[in-house]
């Protein structure tokens, strides 16, 4: 069988760009995917982010699925901490009405913004945090009408709603193991913990309801082009981004620099270097043997691809490329 792949939107906002057309962008790469055979489109939460549009997630989701008619749209993830159990069920239960069988919802335990924002958005980071695995066996409950649960989420309970933990270390391998809920790790953005996370997550699964045997989902970020030299530079944004984020500068994406790498220190490198550890920069002959190779390391049942490319019509056929990729990898493991 060929591999599952799937596109995560971080709905960049442009260095001069606005929301608006970052959430154009955003659908018309949905449309794209649907006839590139990508599975699933999942959106992230984040607040306060001047360069993600994506902070009303659910709305998004909903934009984006009215927007298609066979893929697969979801939250890669919610962040639940930010949120009541009872009001994410409702949110997407009634996304699932609207949308029979074509909604995910990826939870994650980080709080995707500052501390100050977490205040803002009237919750306490500590004890939501730690409240995170009851948050999801509640949330879970809602949607099964449990007898466990006496309130009932109108539109939700009754309602099949996958469920999938988000994680960047072992604890959320331990949380989707323990609940029987597939796992999906976000390599790109946090690659040192990735295997043994998954085999933790393999080694500790108890079926569900819901899944009987483990479904790993990894993530690997890619920059495609016709031409290596075209990769690299388009790859130059998020290069930039990378940089800025560890200065402690969250900026809309900006646009590409031509040589941009060449001229960092060679600490700026070496981190850059740690972050694209789960990434390919190159044509379609490099970028298929990397995804390969990530896939044939991990064993993954499934790949999701993110890519912080500042011109669309690149990020296009970036994707397309991809697509390419993937559509004849055989999953032989």
């Amino acid at each position: 069988m060929p591999i599952a792949y799937s596109i995560l939107d971080l709905a960049p906002i442009n260095q001069g760009g606005d929301a608006a057309q970052s959430f154009r962008n955003t659908l018309d790469l949905a449309r794209h995917a649907e006839r590139w055979g990508y599975r699933r489109y999942w959106l992230a939460e984040h607040h306060a982010t001047p360069g993600i549009a994506s902070a009303a997630t659910a709305v998004l989701i909903a934009h984006v699925a009215a927007g298609t008619r066979t893929i697969r749209v979801g939250a890669g993830g919610v962040m639940l901490p930010n949120h009541s159990p009872l009001v994410i069920a409702e949110q997407f239960g009634t996304l699932e009405c609207l949308h029979p069988d074509r909604i995910d919802l990826g939870l994650g335990r980080a709080p995707g913004t500052d501390a100050r924002t977490v205040r803002a958005l009237r919750r306490n980071l500590a004890s939501s945090a730690e409240q995170f695995p009851q948050d999801v066996q509640e949330l879970a409950d809602y949607f099964a009408g449990s007898p466990r649960q006496p309130i009932r989420a109108v539109p939700g309970a009754g309602l099949r709603v996958p469920l999938w933990i988000l994680g960047t270390s072992l604890y959320g391998a331990q949380v989707a193991a323990a609940l029987g809920l597939p796992y999906a790790f976000a390599s790109h953005f946090a690659p040192a913990q990735l295997m043994q996370a998954i085999a933790t997550y393999r080694s500790l699964f108890r079926p569900s309801t819901q899944l009987s045997n483990p479904y790993v989902m990894v993530s690997y970020s890619v920059f495609a082009a016709d031409t290596f030299a075209q990769a690299r530079y388009w790859a130059s944004s998020m290069h930039q981004e990378a940089i800025n984020f560890f200065n402690g500068q969250l900026t809309p994406l900006p646009p590409p620099v031509e040589g941009y790498f060449d001229r960092l220190t060679p600490g700026q490198k070496a981190a850059i270097e740690e972050v694209r550890a789960c990434s390919a920069i190159g044509t379609l002959s490099s970028v298929r043997t990397a995804l390969r190779t990530f896939l044939d390391l991990t064993g993954a049942d499934e790949i999701i691809i993110p890519s912080q490319i500042f011109d669309h019509a690149a990020r296009l056929r970036s994707y397309e490329i991809v697509a390419e990729a993937l559509s004849g990898t055989a999953d032989a493991r």
